[in-house]
């Protein structure tokens, strides 16, 4: 130290043989030529624990030989300095990684006698190297480092596995297959002036398919002068473009198909203004859509249950039957089904579908014409054999008369005439009764309540039925609400229908026979029911019912009350049925949808 240091003061040579071994922040051992720690400073010992007497190869990495390519082994050879980064365990047996730099120290006969390492942990920069290096390859996008003669000089896993080996190709080989640079090179204007570039570029990966994406420039630099390279960011944006174009091909579809769909589609945001308004709703509401759209609110033209259920944050509403007006301020019938709109739990408008009723009504209107005169077709039919009936009966009658005369007995006589009045009265009440038939009248409604009728109906033979032992109930639907109907001609058909089945228990041998009128609603359809537990009908005697003069009542009735039933139910817009067993009953079902019932008449 001395031969050394001849000018430096006694206590400083002091302090560097003595002290600067353990000053040193870094770790340090002196190794002899078996590779036995014959020294180590606190530092050493703090990271790797205790170490003298200890192999090199224990002390740093655990292991029980010497390393392969040991750099200490080299160092006694030739003597000269080695730089190395080197892998071990701490003294806790955590992976460590270190720099460690291994000087020769000379005997007096100039052989190298020991070596001295000096070490540093590098751990913590390892690990941070390892997660910029995961980093980098494993983003979910394209990253490359161009240097200025636009060659790639690094490029992570997603580029090669799109693009194909990059290292050393210029980027618009790789990117493009193109032979020379891009005429708008974002990376060239990053060189240019340093600021950072963002475009939309096409590409061809390496399989052949074109690759859209949008790339982000960024100068590297070390020492913040030194712009040596560009690193190039890409996101694919292929399927963000295949998914827009294919938006814009549903969009497109579905504005021609909302524009030519036969009903009307008004469609309205959640404030309640009109944002879809159909070429079938301009025709319906006899208005422009440019006049609607962005300007009017939806109460004109869907009903105000549908606003206030996008109001309420409801789900979907359907009318059988409602009515709207058109600028002309003409009512018009039509079916509205709507569904509330919603973007996750918000509610963003609603959309409803409005078809236009008038010309199905009035079709409806013709079939029950139709119908009407069909039956009148099949009862004309009838008629002939009907009134065949009556006339042999009023020959029989004047047959009776004229022998009576010539016989003198005025009993022959008697008979004979009660006969004729009996077929006079028959014929009478057949001619009338089809007359009545055949009147195409049109309904004289009201808004009544069906269970009243119906109740008019039990009062009205009650009575009468008990007195012959047969019972007859009434079961009113429970909150049923009013609707249009004539009164009178339903009473009726009731009536006739609890006629017939009282005659039906009075004809029958079953005990405790009963009659029970219903009233009900399902489905917005008013529901008669008139069942009864008497003789019931063959298959034959049901299929005649509602079309022939077909009657079981003898010379008391005319084949028309079911008939007249039938016609009243039809100018009603509804139908009746018959369901029987015999010797168990007969159950005769009414069923009157409200949306065909007929309207009342104005302007009369």
């Amino acid at each position: 130290m001395e031969k050394t240091f001849p000018n430096l003061p006694v206590a400083v040579r002091n302090w560097i043989g003595r002290q600067l071994f353990e000053a040193v922040p870094n770790n340090i051992v002196v190794i002899d030529r078996d590779y036995r720690v014959i020294l180590a400073n606190s530092n050493f010992k703090e990271v790797f624990g205790k170490a003298e007497g200890k192999h090199c190869y224990q002390a740093y990495k655990n292991r029980s030989a010497i390393c392969e390519n040991c750099m200490a082994a080299q160092t006694f050879e030739d003597g000269k300095v080695r730089i190395n980064d080197e892998a071990g365990f701490d003294r806790n047996g955590r992976p460590a990684h270190y720099v460690v730099h291994i000087a020769p120290v000379y005997d007096e006969t100039g052989r190298v006698a020991y070596v001295i390492e000096m070490s540093y942990d590098v751990t913590e920069n390892k690990s941070l190297q390892k997660e910029y290096n995961i980093l980098f390859e494993r983003v979910p996008c394209y990253v490359a480092v161009i240097n200025r003669n636009l060659q790639i000089v690094r490029a992570n896993e997603k580029l090669r596995d799109t693009f194909g080996e990059t290292l050393g190709e210029h980027c618009y080989e790789v990117y493009k297959n193109r032979s020379e640079q891009c005429p708008d090179c974002p990376a060239l204007k990053t060189f240019a002036d340093g600021k950072p570039y963002q475009s939309e570029q096409v590409g061809i990966a390496k399989n052949g398919e074109i690759t859209r994406y949008v790339v982000s420039t960024a100068l590297v630099s070390r020492s913040g002068q030194d712009f040596s390279h560009v690193v190039e960011m890409s996101a694919d944006v292929t399927a963000l473009h295949e998914l827009s174009a294919k938006l814009l091909q549903e969009s497109n579809f579905s504005k021609l198909l909302i524009g030519n769909t036969l009903d009307a589609v008004v469609a309205v945001d959640a404030s309640g203004r009109v944002n879809i308004f159909n070429r079938a709703a301009e025709t319906l509401f006899q208005v422009s859509a440019k006049e609607v759209i962005g300007k009017s609110k939806g109460r004109r033209f869907v009903p105000r249950e549908f606003l206030d259920l996008i109001q309420n944050g409801g789900n979907s509403l359907k009318l059988e039957e409602s009515m709207v007006k058109n600028a002309a301020h003409e009512e018009i019938p039509i079916r509205f089904s709507g569904s509330v709109l919603r973007d996750g739990d918000k509610v963003i408008g609603g959309a409803g579908f409005i078809q236009d009723l008038r010309e199905r009504k009035a079709m409806e209107q013709e079939l029950l014409e139709n119908e009407r005169l069909a039956a009148v077709g099949q009862t004309v039919a009838q008629l002939a054999h009907g009134i065949k009936n009556i006339l042999t009966g009023l020959q029989g009658g004047m047959y009776v008369i004229k022998s009576g005369l010539k016989a003198g007995s005025q009993p022959r006589i008697d008979k004979g005439w009660d006969m004729l009045e009996r077929n006079v009265d028959r014929i009478t009440v057949l001619v009338k009764g089809f007359l009545s038939f055949s009147k195409g009248q049109v309904p004289e409604v009201a808004f009544t309540n069906p269970n009243a009728i119906a109740k008019e109906v039990f009062q009205l033979y009650r009575d009468t039925a008990k007195q012959k032992g047969i019972t007859v109930r009434f079961l009113p639907g429970k909150a049923l609400a009013s609707a249009y109907m004539d009164a009178e001609k339903i009473h009726t058909c009731l009536a006739n229908l609890v006629s017939n089945a009282i005659d039906a228990c009075q004809t029958t041998e079953n005990q405790d026979c009963s009659v029970t009128l219903d009233v009900k609603e399902e489905n917005d359809t008013i529901i008669y029911e008139v069942a009864d537990t008497g003789c019931g009908m063959e298959y034959e005697i049901k299929n005649k019912v509602f079309t022939t003069f077909f009657t079981t009542k003898g010379l008391g009735g005319t084949g028309l009350g079911l008939m007249v039933t039938r016609k009243i139910i039809q100018e009603h817009g509804g139908k009746i049925t018959v369901h029987s067993n015999p010797g168990k009953g007969s159950v005769f079902r009414i069923e009157l949808p409200r949306r065909r019932l007929p309207q009342p008449q104005t302007g009369r």
